[in-house]
């Protein structure tokens, strides 16, 4: 959809460097080294947001890239995704959405909390997350169409009694951005209603769509649990690269009788391309590892992931399903789809999601998490086994629930949940 004219002036806006240049060490916020030049790609994080690399021959300066690497330089290489830039542009607004979050969740406040239709809270993180994910994502790509699914809207921020909720968001949005150091500009309080209002593309099976749930988990997010920014993208129809921000997710596995030391390192990002694999790097930037889903065989050695919150999924229907497999392990409850980050790197074998009859899924809430499970190595599908279809707009319809696991643990897995579904039908008390 078209942005408003004073955000469309400031997505215009971009870090700038020397054009005349052309192999020279800059300090960049968003650069991939070339092939060849032994150095490795480094994300910056909300800590360390600059790094040195050698920069390859800087695009005209008229032409909207600049200081960026072109997706020609990238793709003459084999080592790179097609998709590296985007996902590196995805890395980014995803871990400064989180510094964003992470600063909120330390101070909320009761006016943070507002209340949906759904009757679910909506914080100010919450809007505060997909404004900054729009405009990064657009001051990253400018030279990209622009299609964003997203979850908030920012109808209720435009009514009377809102104001100071909005000036809050603004406010946060900005320090963010200032605090980052990339982008030189000031956001109105219409610019950021126009960032939040970007998201209302309907996606489907055509183009590129970016896909965020700027606050998965928002219920954990204020209790002070677990929550995630999950950013995916579609092209044609299909998840190709995904980024889930953990801000509260330990660098070290869980379980269920995990608990945390204070030496425990916290704040996870995952990445995945498709084709590439997934990759866990600390929010700081300072480590990052190849993940593999877990490969255990035997079901009764297995541990499952399930909702923190009875209401978002039937914990009676996944306790049937474990007691058939001999899962001993008592279930790991989180919020969010960091169930999906934790599952990736094998900190238990199954992931089972059964929400309650009339419950429609939305893309947004599994199409980050869905790449970087099935990158890792996973198999993710609905009850029967199905595919998991996301092109069909904002909506996943699907057969009454979502089940991921390893290859080979996935056949006794569809049974055990069909078979329980049978008896859950037959049962006097209906899903």
């Amino acid at each position: 959809m078209a942005l408003g004219a004073g955000l469309s002036r400031l997505v215009a806006v971009a870090p700038s460097v020397n054009p005349s240049a052309s192999r020279s060490t800059y300090f960049s916020p968003f650069l991939i080294p070339p092939s060849g030049t032994g150095l490795l790609p480094r994300y910056p994080s909300s800590r360390s947001l600059f790094f040195r690399c050698p920069l390859p021959r800087l695009a005209d300066s008229t032409s909207g890239d600049r200081g960026r690497v072109s997706l020609a330089a990238m793709s003459s290489s084999s080592s790179f995704s097609s998709y590296e830039v985007e996902l590196a542009a995805a890395k980014k607004a995803a871990s400064l959405a989180a510094h964003l979050c992470q600063k909120v969740q330390k101070s909320i406040l009761q006016s943070d909390v507002q209340s949906k239709a759904d009757r679910s809270p909506v914080t100010v993180a919450d809007y505060g997350s997909q404004a900054l994910v729009s405009l990064v994502l657009r001051m990253e790509l400018p030279s990209k169409s622009f299609s964003l699914v997203a979850e908030e809207d920012s109808g209720d921020l435009r009514k009377d009694g809102a104001q100071e909720t909005l000036k809050r968001i603004t406010k946060l949005v900005n320090e963010t951005l200032t605090t980052d150091g990339t982008y030189n500009l000031s956001l109105s309080e219409v610019d950021v209603l126009d960032a939040i209002d970007s998201g209302k593309s309907e996606g489907g099976p055509h183009g590129r769509h970016w896909v965020l749930d700027p606050i998965d988990g928002t219920k954990g997010f204020v209790r002070g649990d677990q929550y995630a920014i999950a950013l995916a993208m579609l092209d044609e129809g299909k998840v190709v690269l995904g980024v889930l921000a953990c801000p509260n997710l330990p660098l070290t596995p869980i379980s269920s009788t995990y608990e945390h030391s204070s030496k425990t390192e916290f704040g996870c990002l995952f990445s995945a391309s498709i084709g590439f694999g997934t990759k866990m790097e600390s929010l700081d930037g300072s480590t990052t590892t190849k993940v593999h889903i877990s490969t255990i065989e035997e079901p009764a050695d297995a541990s499952f992931f399930e909702s923190f919150e009875a209401a978002h999924s039937m914990h009676d229907l996944s306790s049937c399903i474990a007691e058939k497999l001999g899962v001993k392990a008592p279930p790991v409850r989180i919020d969010s789809q960091a169930k999906y980050g934790a599952l990736a790197r094998g900190d238990g074998a199954i992931y089972l999601r059964f929400p309650h009859k009339g419950y429609r899924e939305k893309i947004w809430d599994h199409a980050a998490g869905f790449i970087v499970v099935s990158e890792a190595g996973g198999v993710v599908t609905d009850a029967s086994g199905n595919d998991l279809n996301f092109s069909k707009g904002r909506y996943l319809d699907l057969d009454t629930g979502i089940i991921c696991t390893n290859k080979k643990l996935m056949p006794l897995l569809l049974k055990a949940v069909q078979d329980s579904l049978k008896e859950k039908l037959a049962s006097p008390l209906t899903l």
